[in-house]
């Protein structure tokens, strides 16, 4: 298992109840290093993707290289509530400006995870850590069976790739590899900011078949018909890939990312999707991209990408 570097666990401290004994533990008291035997307990493998690379190259506000760090040290001090093992695999990096070769090693490391029965949940990094993710998950399942993305997200991030891969590329990637691979792509964006995507992306969605929801069709009282859509789109496919731009979120909520959102969507909306997608049975991978602690407000968006760990996995 030499293929994973060594992990800083060093991160992982907090504060401590000792008096309220095992039921006052918190995430620092129970992650695990990855371990370098192949006898680790089925549980949530946590993969860091320290790149920003395609924002660079998408002309945004760079910074997010630095969120698996930041998103591990507010999950550290987390109150525990699962039921099965967590440990921390680790960063992939990409500090010589090589994104392929970052997205193979992501894409590599993955997979392995899949294939030993883990549920990978990645820490990016940018939106382009999508393309690794979803290149993870394609090789584990070597063409068995419908899979579908759900992105939420205020860009489709289906803009065509000229002579380099960015953060706004990777859904048109993925549609590019399943046409070379006779597979379909089965892609729903959810939180479309309609002023953030030009006419072009829309019509590029709608060419590729893609489901979308504008964030202003996204409130509490849209939920019914959002969990609606949301079955048909499952019961269409045999294994889900979840992605979570954290710019789909408000703004007042979600300040430390590139694009801030001018409405976004209320995590009130979030947290019941992402919870009936769980419980679908269907979910194989997770990941979060875009988290940018450089641009935080006292922490603010780390907590809730937290958060978001914390119901991605209880």
């Amino acid at each position: 298992m030499d293929k994973f570097n060594p992990v800083d666990m060093s991160v992982w401290q907090g504060r401590q109840d000792p008096e309220d004994g095992e039921l006052a533990l918190r995430w620092h008291d129970k992650v695990q290093p990855w371990p370098q035997a192949d006898s680790a307990a089925p549980g949530v493998a946590l993969v860091g993707f320290a790149c920003d690379e395609g924002v660079r190259r998408n002309k945004g506000r760079v910074g997010a290289a630095g969120a698996p760090l930041a998103v591990r040290k507010l999950l550290a001090n987390t109150a525990w509530h699962l039921g099965q093992p967590v440990y921390d695999c680790g960063d992939v990096n990409c500090e010589d400006g090589d994104l392929d070769a970052a997205h193979g090693r992501l894409a590599e490391r993955v997979a392995s995870l899949l294939d030993e029965g883990h549920f990978p949940l990645v820490l990016g990094g940018g939106h382009e850590v999508a393309f690794g993710s979803w290149s993870g998950l394609n090789l584990h399942l070597g063409g068995r069976g419908r899979v579908g993305i759900i992105n939420f997200d205020a860009h489709f991030d289906l803009r065509m790739k000229l002579e380099q891969a960015s953060s706004g590329t990777p859904f048109f990637q993925i549609a590019e590899q399943c046409a070379a691979q006779g597979s379909p792509f089965t892609y729903a964006c959810l939180g479309v900011a309609e002023t953030a995507n030009t006419r072009a992306l829309f019509a590029r969605a709608e060419a590729l078949g893609g489901w979308h929801e504008l964030d202003e069709a996204m409130t509490p009282a849209d939920l019914p018909v959002l969990l609606s859509g949301l079955d048909a789109f499952i019961a269409r496919c045999d294994h889900l890939y979840l992605t979570i731009d954290l710019d789909v979120l408000p703004a007042a909520v979600m300040p430390g990312v590139s694009a801030p959102a001018a409405r976004g969507v209320e995590l009130a909306v979030i947290e019941p999707l992402i919870a009936h997608i769980r419980a679908s049975g269907k979910l194989r991978l997770a990941d979060l991209a875009e988290y940018n602690p450089t641009l935080d407000q006292d922490n603010r968006s780390a907590r809730v990408a937290a958060r978001l760990v914390h119901q991605l996995t209880k």
